[in-house]
């Protein structure tokens, strides 16, 4: 990857998915339009390596679809082979651990992650979505955590931020009935920051991207760091985070910061 120019754009890997610097940006595009971009092992490599790989200065990760779909989930054909190869395999704990890094990047604080989400977003494609921390919407969208449909449970991280997100009932119920979720429920229920007509969706995500490129960086991830933690601290807790968080804004503003 050339992560050395202002605009740059890279294949690693299977070249499943693609991405795209430019400057502060990085764009990954899902890039199996013939199949919905249904998902493969490859292409969560290709996703982990980018995560690794990423450089520095990047503050905002958009995450899309190439053609119809965002992402219909696990490919039908990979999936064969990959329950197979994991059925009784002394490392399949840790090889499943390996497709969730794929995922888990998107949540560091460092970041702030934006998936731009038209068309299906199904099983592992709607636990991409939950793994940014804004889910930018078309109208035209389908979440379902499907799952359950193969007799198996979400397994790359999707189920905390979906309990995070609609409370425990309803992600029990989206997740033991795999029904759609259209855009207008999605917005109702919080699984959508914003809709916007399918035509609307690029510039929906760059207005967004624009706004939180305008705050200042160390402020923002100080922010991101704060609200993450938020849910499993008591007040008190969450009060000591904040301060200390606020003395090392206040520390850096004055120029007393390390």
């Amino acid at each position: 990857m050339n992560a050395t120019t202002s605009s740059a754009s890279a294949d690693p890997g299977s070249g499943e998915a693609r991405f795209d610097l430019d400057g502060p940006v990085a764009t990954v595009t899902l890039c199996r339009p013939q199949v919905l971009n249904a998902m493969t092992p490859a292409l969560w490599a290709d996703l982990r390596e980018f995560g690794r790989t990423l450089p520095g200065d990047v503050r905002v990760v958009v995450i899309r679809g190439e053609g119809r779909a965002f992402s219909a989930g696990l490919d039908t054909k990979a999936a064969t082979t990959t329950l197979g190869e994991l059925a009784g395999a002394p490392d399949a704990d840790g090889r499943i651990a390996v497709f969730q890094e794929a995922f888990s990047w998107l949540r560091r604080p460092s970041l702030i992650t934006i998936a731009a989400v038209h068309g299906h977003a199904i099983g592992g494609g709607f636990q991409l979505a939950l793994a940014c921390d804004f889910r930018v919407v078309a109208d035209d969208v389908s979440f379902s955590m499907a799952e359950i449909k193969l007799g198996l449970v979400p397994d790359l991280g999707g189920t905390k931020r979906l309990v995070e997100l609609v409370g425990y009932a309803r992600a029990l119920e989206l997740c033991v009935t795999g029904r759609r979720v259209a855009a207008a429920e999605a917005a109702q229920i919080g699984l959508a920051n914003v809709v916007v007509p399918r035509e609307e969706l690029d510039d929906a995500v760059k207005d967004l991207t624009a706004a939180v490129l305008d705050g200042p960086r160390a402020a923002v991830i100080e922010i991101k760091a704060l609200l993450a933690q938020a849910a499993g601290h008591t007040f008190a807790q969450q009060e000591a985070a904040e301060r200390a968080a606020q003395l090392r804004r206040i520390a850096d503003l004055t120029g007393r910061g390390e």
